[in-house]
């Protein structure tokens, strides 16, 4: 196994799984490692898509849980950033939908320049995923009618 993302995101679900195959079908993630126990119950999994890296886990304690356990609610969404020259956020958001995804918002092109979905996986995470499909800088958003003033701190 190569070298560590810098930020992972652990996701967990009831079924996980259900939830490595759904993240494989709708978001092309590939499972990079799976650790079982004698029962044959997931114990810790690990799934990459580019140079980023998740991390998909049972519940394991009363503050562990998956939104389909605790009435949809949530405190993180994750995001995907397609790179250039991938399929484009169109197809991949109909990709999700085939495999289940809830599509909560269609592809739409934002003030900033990336093409972005949201969508919600079968137990009710939120995936938003983008392309950027017109390369603008913090000081062309604000022309952009969306009356919002842009700080950038560190470019």
């Amino acid at each position: 196994m190569g070298g560590k993302a810098a930020l992972t995101s652990a996701v967990v679900y009831k079924d996980p799984k259900a939830a490595l195959k759904f993240l494989e079908e709708a978001f092309g993630f590939e499972l990079t490692l799976l650790i079982e126990d004698e029962q044959g119950n997931l114990a810790h999994s690990q799934m990459t898509w580019g140079d980023g890296m998740v991390m998909v886990g049972n519940e394991w304690t009363a503050e562990h849980r998956s939104p389909a356990s605790i009435g949809g609610l949530m405190t993180q969404t994750v995001h995907i950033q397609l790179p250039d020259g991938a399929e484009t956020v169109d197809a991949h958001c109909e990709r999700a939908r085939k495999a289940g995804a809830k599509i909560l918002v269609e592809p739409e092109t934002q003030f900033y320049g990336d093409r972005t979905y949201r969508c919600k996986d079968p137990e009710g995470h939120i995936w938003t995923v983008s392309q950027t499909v017109q390369v603008m800088h913090p000081d062309e958003w604000d022309t952009a009618g969306m009356g919002l003033k842009t700080t950038v701190f560190k470019e």
